[in-house]
């Protein structure tokens, strides 16, 4: 082995050693048949693939000098082993060679892997949390109600149940309505018409018969998601079919092979698939994983019942034995919301992982629904703006196709668009929670709306600061200030209303 002017160079590799018979680079000759026996010997890939070596190692050859260092053992193959530890590193091998930051420094912390630091957070939170666990089962006893699931009070339910079942009906009535006017039956201003009517009858049907019906929170929480959940669907199904029919009817068409047209099979796929946004037709997956689906669907229930065991254990006993935060001492208001942040967060998180993660891939699985993008990396979220783009991106792609831009075609400026979308969205959280807890107090209308401001706030500090700024501010307004506070607010509410009616 060779280190001169007219021979190669062995240059250390990034993971600390070279291979020098593998980095050995020879200048090309005008005549091939002039070549030595051991380049004849070398495969071509194998002197193409060192040719990327040397434009590092010319600085090397520089320092090594003119002198020539040979190897001991001979050959090219010979005592490969002793010459790597005798020329890996020389002295005169540069150990910096180019400008580099620290993994954790603020312009490369999102750019590095953090898989062992996420599981030492694993491995810490299971260790305090089991001790904490320990600790209040030894303090205060096992919490949870035998009836936490069902008991025989829940059959007073049946009216929300029944409900649930009837909203079936709203989009049948859509496609009536779709296949109506593709037979030229009724004109597109008589379409917009019943399509408002069925949406809105199918919001404030459910809406009347959860506050004339006395049922638990529970029960009424899950009627009013799944009330939300099917008039988005139908608003996006009606206005899905105005624009293919306005582009399939217009002269110049964007896409010639655009046609409008109603399978009713499409629909009861739509409403069945964990999507927000209608079309004809999705991507789709080639098979069902049974044993993946059984697996998943293990995971649910162990993280349903994990959740269920934080609220009975944890959250319950803390708020029922909390002041109302707005009424009382500011000191024990903020302890209050501090210590209901843990462990809420811990719920939430649950319920996140339990919904969009666990069930949504189940649904899809089993309808062979390809498009299983239901969230982003929002943990990294920059800013409050980032988090909400997302953290539900069903909603977030719904809100961007039906509200968002067609705002903005409608030459609605951009700040505007954004505070209606914001104001839907918070109509619905409203509604969700409102109606089951028959209160209106808009807390949670108001917590949505504040959003707005934090948007614009945290861009601000991203573009000013940097992303670090941005991120904690939100992870501060999500885990302590936000949703702890709406819990407290809500539950003393609700507690008050049900004094007052007794």
């Amino acid at each position: 082995m060779e280190i001169s002017d007219s021979g190669g160079v062995t240059m250390p590799t990034e993971n600390g050693g070279a291979d020098l018979d593998t980095l050995r680079h020879r200048k090309p000759r005008s005549d091939s048949s002039e070549a030595s026996p051991s380049d004849a010997g070398a495969p071509a890939e194998l002197r193409d693939g060192v040719d990327s070596a040397v434009n590092d190692a010319q600085g090397t050859a520089n320092l090594a000098g003119e002198n020539e260092i040979r190897e001991s053992g001979g050959g090219g193959g010979g005592g490969g082993g002793e010459a790597d530890l005798r020329y890996t590193y020389r002295p005169s091998v540069p150990a910096h060679r180019r400008v580099r930051e620290s993994p954790l420094s603020s312009d490369a912390i999102f750019k590095q892997s953090h898989a062992g630091l996420f599981n030492l957070c694993v491995v810490v939170l299971v260790a305090v949390n089991s001790r904490l666990i320990i600790e209040n089962l030894m303090k205060y006893g096992w919490l949870i109600r035998t009836d936490f699931w069902f008991s025989s009070t829940s059959l007073r339910d049946w009216p929300l149940f029944m409900c649930c079942l009837s909203l079936s009906i709203f989009p049948l009535a859509a496609f009536t309505v779709e296949k109506l006017v593709l037979q030229k039956f009724i004109s597109e201003p008589v379409v917009i018409f019943l399509h408002v009517i069925i949406t809105m009858t199918e919001v404030f049907y459910p809406v009347y018969v959860t506050l004339r019906c006395d049922s638990a929170f529970l029960s009424g929480v899950t009627l009013m998601l799944l009330t939300c959940i099917v008039w988005l669907k139908l608003v996006s199904y009606a206005h899905t079919n105005y624009d293919i029919r306005t582009l399939a009817n217009s002269a110049d068409k964007a896409n010639p092979e655009v046609s409008y047209y109603v399978s009713l099979k499409s629909l009861a796929y739509f409403m069945l698939a964990p999507t927000l946004c209608y079309q004809p037709s999705y991507p789709r997956s080639p098979c069902i994983r049974k044993g993946w689906v059984a697996r998943q669907f293990a995971k649910l229930v162990i993280f349903t019942g994990f959740m269920g065991f934080i609220i009975e254990q944890y959250i319950n006993p803390i708020v029922r034995n909390s002041k109302h935060p707005l009424k009382g001492d500011l000191l024990y208001g903020i302890e209050r919301v501090l210590k209901l942040s843990v462990p809420n967060l811990y719920v939430w998180l649950c319920m996140f992982y339990c919904f969009f993660h666990l069930w949504l891939n189940i649904l899809a699985e089993l309808l062979c629904f390809g498009d299983r993008e239901f969230y982003k990396d929002w943990w990294n979220a920059k800013s409050v703006g980032d988090y909400w783009r997302m953290w539900n991106t069903p909603v977030h792609k719904w809100m961007v196709r039906h509200v968002y831009f067609p705002c903005l075609r409608r030459n609605i400026p951009k700040v505007p668009a954004i505070i209606i979308a914001f104001l839907v969205s918070a109509v619905f959280h409203e509604l969700c929670i409102a109606v089951p807890c028959g209160l209106f107090k808009l807390w949670a209308f108001l917590g949505i709306m504040f959003q707005v401001p934090l948007v614009f706030i945290t861009n601000y500090l991203q573009e000013r600061f940097g992303s670090m700024v941005g991120n904690m501010i939100f992870w501060f307004t999500f885990c302590i200030f936000g949703q702890p506070m709406c819990v407290l607010l809500y539950y003393h509410d609700l507690m008050n209303r049900k004094g007052t009616m007794s």
